[in-house]
């Protein structure tokens, strides 16, 4: 079962509970979908998990977040910048 959102895979999840329940099914159907209800709710729970984790990663940070430029290499970053006066700023032709 390819990953589908988490609502859209509890609804699913609630629909096949609600037929297991009726009994209206065969055994054989029964089975087919008791296994689907099973793929579900492994879904939603590896998608809770997942929020969880972002969750407990956002208040341990504080739900503060670092803004960092992609751009510059870290060895960029840590170097510190130079001061030219405006002299220096022109390139010395002699």
């Amino acid at each position: 079962m390819a990953e589908i959102k988490f609502e859209e895979a509890l609804k699913k999840l609630e629909d096949i509970v609600s037929k297991l329940e009726a009994g209206d099914m065969s055994l054989e159907e029964s089975l087919a979908k008791y296994e689907d209800g099973i793929k579900l709710s492994k879904i939603c729970s590896r998608q809770l998990e997942a929020a969880k984790s972002k969750v407990e990663l956002l208040m341990k940070s504080g739900g503060k977040f670092d803004i960092k430029d992609f751009g510059n290499s870290p060895s960029e970053e840590s170097k510190p910048k130079s001061k030219r006066s405006k002299k220096s700023d022109q390139p010395n032709l002699f």
